[in-house]
């Protein structure tokens, strides 16, 4: 398999292990912290009525970057295209239910936009990039090659209240299809 094909997950890669690092999430009042938005505005998920759902993700590959050795042993790093690229295939879906989508990662605004419009991803990426939101949420993070990366996870908000959290998430292809059924099961 072509290993550069950021659309394919490996059918080899290892499975993470729920490490209980998410479990006082749940619950939770979201923290109000804006952050920078791939449209150029700022979010403020905390503020933010009715439904949210807030995926985390280490950080999307791109296909002119060289290969990112290793990348693929560390449980959980690997399908953050995927993933993406699923919640924009589900994106009417969650409208449908009430939900609004925005994808987190510690990646710059510009890689942000880049990965948006090369994917068509439909809602908005947001840049924690000073680990801000991270920080507060006292999310799971893990270091690859210098950078500090918040590890896969996904959470459904409620008037900024955290109702649901998926951790971990694997295989990523599959999160907004158990989210969507985790709204259909539990809608208020």
């Amino acid at each position: 398999m072509n290993s550069r094909n950021l659309l394919v997950l490996p059918d080899d890669l290892p499975v993470p292990e729920d490490d209980g690092a998410c479990a006082h999430l749940e619950g939770m009042n979201m923290p109000v912290i804006a952050l920078a938005g791939t449209s150029g505005t700022k979010v403020n998920p905390g503020l933010e009525r009715g439904i949210s759902v807030v995926y985390f993700y280490p950080m999307t590959g791109r296909p002119d970057a060289p290969p990112m050795v290793g990348w693929n042993e560390i449980p959980g790093a690997r399908g953050c295209t995927p993933q993406s690229c699923s919640f924009r295939d589900h994106h009417a879906d969650l409208l449908d239910l009430g939900a609004r989508t925005y994808g987190v990662s510690s990646q710059t605004s510009e890689d942000q936009r880049e990965a948006v419009q090369r994917l068509h991803l439909p809602f908005e990426l947001l840049s924690d990039s000073h680990f801000e939101l991270a920080t507060a949420l006292r999310l799971p993070t893990f270091e690859y090659n210098g950078l500090r990366l918040i590890k896969r996870l996904t959470l459904i908000i409620e008037d900024g209240a955290i109702r649901k959290v998926f951790y971990p998430v694997f295989p990523p292809t599959e999160n907004a299809a158990n989210v969507i059924g985790w709204l259909q099961e539990n809608a208020a």
